[in-house]
């Protein structure tokens, strides 16, 4: 599937803003954001540049997304479930924000809660590997 530039950019900016909700961007987080960066096309010098301003980066629109398409929304919610559960748990603030973008682009309530609840299950290893987006790119 060619995902759309724009929405290869909400990607990055909504994982970013993910890892930016709980205050703090921890290893597994950078790994999980430099791997699907990468994935998506994005030069290397502009997200390690992205990482290392993001806590204090004040221009980042935190708004959720609206996805183009249904499939590319499903993929970023369930990339950014692994992304908001690589550290010790799912903050209350990466969750709010991803139930309202699931919301905003269609996503039932129920999909979104047996994803998470089937990720909170996932071993450590599976949430740096094994991504969504890999299946729709």
């Amino acid at each position: 599937m060619e995902i759309p530039i724009k929405d290869k950019s909400n990607y990055l900016r909504g994982l970013l803003i993910i890892a930016k909700k709980d205050k703090q961007l921890t290893e597994p987080e950078k790994r999980i954001i430099r791997e699907l960066a990468e994935k998506l096309g994005f030069a290397s010098d502009f997200y390690e540049e992205t990482l290392r301003s993001l806590l204090a980066n004040k221009y980042i629109k935190e708004e959720p997304i609206i996805f183009s398409n249904k499939k590319i929304a499903m993929s970023f919610i369930e990339d950014g479930l692994k992304l908001a559960s690589s550290g010790e748990s799912f903050s209350s603030a990466e969750l709010e924000w991803l139930r309202e973008t699931a919301k905003l682009n269609s996503i039932e309530e129920e999909w979104f809660e047996d994803k998470m609840q089937s990720i909170k299950s996932l071993p450590t290893k599976s949430l740096n590997t094994d991504f969504a987006l890999y299946s729709i790119i």
